[in-house]
């Protein structure tokens, strides 16, 4: 189904993926590792190689990154990572690499939308990241592991936003790069918007049911802005 552009009142953005560049940020991280066994791939691009692991690692990822969730530990699991965050336990990296043309595009889709945060990272990593780059200013609400009984593949935070501001869940569009982010956004009664700037493939978030598919989030600006919207005040 085609995105329906006069319903949409509020743009939701997933993090990793959509508006980070932590994909590529893991891959090079697997390509210094790769370095110390060169000898044993029998592919001569490491790049390649390290992209096509993290690749293959992604969907056995995923499953376990929802396991709290299907747990019912997520509340608990996130409180945990937020202490180590403030106990100093583990790294509060601030190394952000946002993916090009995010930023752009955000400054000119809050001139005629109201835009959200929606992401599975803590509390913590979830605000250093918007304000490290000074973009909180742009979001009316963020909602973070934390936000709601439970976080994607559930639709809760998308609903969470919608009451927040105001308006209908049918008024959302989700934007994120794989289908868990596709599946809580038509969980909600939302619209979906899948990009590729990350792991998720092209088949996966058509078979999730996204409603259209970009290469990056800067591709909204020519569809969204290609009929007159009136600006916010």
């Amino acid at each position: 189904m085609p995105l329906d552009i006069s319903r949409i009142r509020v743009l939701c953005f997933d993090i990793d993926g959509t508006l980070n560049d932590t994909d590529d940020q893991f891959v090079e991280r697997v390509e210094r590792v790769l370095k110390v066994f060169r000898f044993l791939l029998l592919e001569q691009d490491q790049h390649k190689a390290s992209r096509r692991l993290v690749m293959w690692l992604e969907k056995p990822g995923n499953f376990v990154y929802g396991l709290p969730d299907r747990l019912g530990l997520d509340d608990d699991f996130s409180k945990i990572i937020t202490w180590l965050h403030n106990q100093n336990l583990i790294s509060r990296s601030t190394d952000f690499k946002i993916i090009p043309g995010s930023l752009e595009t955000l400054d000119k889709l809050a001139q005629h939308f109201l835009l959200a945060v929606v992401t599975a990272r803590d509390a913590y990593r979830t605000h250093a990241y918007v304000e490290s780059l000074g973009i909180d200013r742009l979001f009316e609400c963020v909602a973070h592991a934390q936000t709601c009984p439970r976080t994607k593949p559930f639709p809760d935070p998308i609903l969470w936003v919608a009451s927040k501001v105001g308006v209908a869940p049918r008024s959302c569009v989700m934007v994120g790069d794989t289908n868990i982010d596709m599946r809580a956004g038509k969980a909600a009664g939302a619209q979906t918007v899948g990009v590729l700037s990350g792991f998720g493939e092209r088949e996966e978030l058509q078979e999730a049911g996204a409603d259209l598919i970009l290469k990056s989030v800067a591709g909204l600006l020519e569809i969204l802005l290609s009929v007159q919207l009136p600006k916010l005040n």
